[in-house]
């Protein structure tokens, strides 16, 4: 299943976007990239293959970061994926949006584009019949649990000892109104 096909990525422009970036769906050349702003800024790192599964899957809702003046250079970059979870109202699984990782270069911070990203990112996953969007979130990274709140999701419990190293998370959820 290829993810370049025969596609020109959209780039997302408007006022609220900072000027010095360009926003669009992410593409396999760009893998390498997400890949480097991964490993660079987060603790937990992923395979090849699950990047290029998602890509493929979900390419609608895999965007990237770039700056404008170096269009190879990937700052930023958002995931999504879908997971089918039993209903607790009746017997049919529910479909949930779940952020699978957002990253932004250190360098590239405090510059609302993981704001950008996932207001780009969050109405491309939910075109596949999600009921909700679920994410974790380290409970120490106080910047990303500020943005998320701000973007309606709620904290709704504590997943202990959820990444590697022990710490513990927030699954936070946003329902749909």
């Amino acid at each position: 299943m290829g993810t370049d096909k025969q596609f020109k990525p959209k780039i997302f422009t408007n006022t609220d976007i900072p000027s010095d970036y360009i926003f669009r769906r992410c593409t396999s050349k760009d893998l390498d990239g997400v890949i480097e702003v991964n490993e660079a800024e987060l603790p937990e790192d992923y395979p090849y293959f699950f990047y290029k599964s998602i890509l493929d899957h979900y390419p609608e809702s895999f965007l990237v970061a770039l700056e404008r003046n170096n269009l190879n250079n990937v700052v930023g970059y958002v995931m999504w994926r879908i997971e089918k979870t039993p209903s607790l109202s009746n017997l049919k699984l529910d479909r949930k949006g779940h952020l699978v990782s957002i990253a932004v270069s250190e360098e590239h911070r405090r510059k609302k584009i993981a704001t950008v990203l996932l207001n780009k990112s969050i109405p491309a996953i939910r075109k596949h019949g999600i009921s909700s969007y679920v994410l974790e979130v380290r409970i120490s990274n106080y910047s990303a649990i500020e943005l998320y709140k701000k973007l309606n999701f709620k904290i709704e419990k504590i997943k202990e000892n959820y990444y590697r190293d022990g710490e513990n998370a927030y699954y936070m959820v946003k329902e749909f109104k």
